[in-house]
């Protein structure tokens, strides 16, 4: 039953340290999507969004090439704006491991049921980023599409991890209208 334990903890280790976002979007469902063709960023928003300068850069390049692949156009009188917001929050995990590995023989009580135990603690840095679309005539917020992802501190891969997270959210506009 240990063994089945320990394996049961690497899959879910495993599993998790995989690079998955999790997404949500919500819209206006009185709003007509297929108008909308270009956009703009709203920077009263985007200054507001509490990261460094160079991950805000590094958000708006994944909305950029995201917003064009879905057929927008950038402008300066634009259908849509863009904003976002970002929450961060750190998670602690602490892993009891024990050593032992259950194996015996005879009946009764096994004593290599029981090992050294030691302790392991994680610490993971998850991001929340919130990408916002406004009727530029109306000024109301339209859609909102959010993705929460482990964020990573390699300076060589976070365009990437921004590219997957804006992919993820951006892949649910235009909603499905049912």
């Amino acid at each position: 039953m240990k063994f089945y334990s320990l394996l049961s903890l690497i899959l879910i280790i495993t599993l998790s340290s995989c690079s998955s976002v999790r997404v949500a979007s919500d819209y206006d469902k009185q709003t007509n999507f297929t108008t909308y063709k270009s956009y703009a960023f709203y920077k009263p928003g985007i200054d507001k969004a509490e990261i460094s300068d160079l991950d805000k850069k590094r958000i708006l390049r994944a909305i950029e090439t995201d917003m064009a692949a879905k057929g927008f156009t950038k402008s300066q009188n634009p259908d849509v704006l863009v904003s976002i917001f970002t929450k961060t929050k750190e998670n602690v995990n602490v892993y009891q491991n024990n050593f032992g590995f259950g194996w015996g023989w005879g009946w009764g009580w096994n004593p290599w049921l029981w090992g050294p135990q030691q302790n392991t603690v994680s610490r993971t840095t998850e991001g929340t980023l919130y990408i916002d679309l406004i009727d530029a005539s109306k000024n109301e917020l339209i859609w909102q599409g959010m993705g929460t992802a482990a964020l990573t501190k390699n300076v060589d891969k976070k365009q990437e991890k921004m590219n997957q997270i804006v992919g993820a959210i951006l892949e649910k506009y235009p909603p499905e209208i049912k």
